[in-house]
C-alpha cells in the first residue's frame, strides 16, 4: 500500500533507492519493498507509473530537489541506455543525495564507456561511492518471479550489502570481476541469445515448410541436445505466432550494437551475430521493434 512521505523515518532503517520502474524494474523493485528491515523510495520518469506501484507496494515517492533532507545509502538503478543514465545521475545530480561511502547498483544494460564515466566521476570519487554495474537475465518472467541471474563487477568492499539487496529478486548472483565485468558478461550473454534465436527461427522455418507436427517436433527435441531456456520458453510461442514476451526486439538492437562495438576493438569478425542484428534492423524497420526478440521467425514465410 502506498503512504504518505514522512520526514521523520526511522533513523535504525536503511534507505535506498529504486530508479527506473519499466518491466524489469517494476516487480524488482516490489521484491525489495518486502524486505521490512530497509525504508524503499522509487522514482520513474512516468509519474504515473510510479503511483501506480505505490498501490501495489509500501514505499515512498522520490521526487527531485524535496528530499534534501534525506540521504541514501544506496541507489539501485535500471534504465534503457547510457543517455537516460547520465541524464539521471550527471545532469539532475542524483549523486548528492547518496551519502559518503553508499554504493550504486546498476542493472543495467549499457556501455563500457559508461561504466568508466560513472566510476571516474568527480561526484562519485569524492563520496567515496563504490560502483557495481550489475546488467540482469532473466527477462520479465525471471523478474516477476524472483529468480534474475546477476552478474556484477566493481570493487571487493560491500560485497554482503549488496548481494542481501539482489537476493530480494534474483536467485544467481556471480561476481565476474573488477569495474566492467558485468556489463561484458551481459554482452556475452545477448550474444549467445541471439544465436540461439536465430537458429530456433531457422529450425521452426524448416519444419512448418514440410508441414510438420511442431508441437510433437518440440517433444521429440527438447530433452536432448538442443535443449536450452529459448527452445523451453519460446519455442511454442514462436509456432503459435505469439510475440509479446518481454524483452523487445529494439533493446536487443541496443545491447548488439554495443557487444559488437567491443567486439571490433579486439579484431574479432562475429559474422553470425552481424547478421542477427541486421535481421533485428529490419524487424524494427517494419514496425516490429516492440515485439519480443523471438520475433525473428516472421522474418520466414511460414
Amino acid at each position: 500500500m502506498s503512504r504518505q512521505l514522512n520526514l521523520n523515518l526511522r533513523k535504525s532503517k536503511k534507505k535506498y533507492l529504486f530508479i527506473g520502474l519499466g518491466t524489469m524494474g517494476y516487480p524488482m523493485a516490489g521484491h525489495l519493498s518486502q524486505n521490512n528491515e530497509l525504508e524503499l523510495f522509487v522514482y520513474n520518469r512516468t509519474r504515473s507509473i510510479t503511483t501506480q506501484w505505490l498501490q501495489e507496494y509500501n514505499g515512498f515517492e522520490f521526487q527531485f530537489d524535496q528530499l534534501l533532507k534525506i540521504k541514501f545509502d544506496g541507489l539501485i538503478i535500471c534504465l534503457k541506455d547510457d543517455e537516460s543514465i547520465i541524464n539521471v545521475l550527471i545532469t539532475q545530480n542524483l549523486i548528492k543525495y547518496l551519502k559518503k561511502n553508499s554504493f550504486i547498483i546498476d542493472h543495467s544494460t549499457t556501455s563500457i564507456d559508461l561504466v568508466h564515466s560513472i566510476s571516474s566521476n568527480h561526484g562519485v570519487i569524492k563520496q567515496n561511492i563504490s560502483y557495481y554495474d550489475s546488467p540482469v537475465s532473466g527477462g520479465e518472467m525471471g523478474a516477476i518471479n524472483g529468480n534474475l541471474s546477476i552478474m556484477f563487477g566493481g570493487p571487493n568492499k560491500k560485497i554482503k550489502i549488496i548481494t542481501r539487496l539482489m537476493n530480494s529478486y534474483s536467485n544467481t548472483i556471480v561476481k565476474i570481476g573488477p569495474s566492467g565485468h558485468g556489463q561484458l558478461t551481459k554482452m556475452v550473454n545477448q550474444l549467445c541469445i541471439a544465436g540461439l534465436l536465430q537458429g530456433l527461427a531457422e529450425a521452426i522455418a524448416l519444419g512448418k515448410s514440410f508441414n510438420l507436427d511442431m508441437l510433437k517436433v518440440y517433444e521429440a527435441i527438447s530433452g536432448g541436445a538442443a535443449q536450452s531456456w529459448q527452445m523451453d520458453n519460446r519455442f511454442i510461442s514462436m509456432i503459435n505466432d505469439k510475440f509479446d514476451f518481454g524483452f523487445a526486439v529494439d533493446l536487443m538492437i541496443k545491447d548488439l550494437n554495443i557487444a559488437l562495438k567491443n567486439a571490433e576493438s579486439k579484431e574479432l569478425n562475429l559474422m553470425i551475430s552481424k547478421n542477427v542484428l541486421n535481421r533485428y534492423k529490419k524487424l524494427s524497420k517494419n514496425n516490429f521493434g516492440k515485439l519480443d526478440t523471438s520475433s525473428l521467425i516472421k522474418l520466414f514465410n511460414v
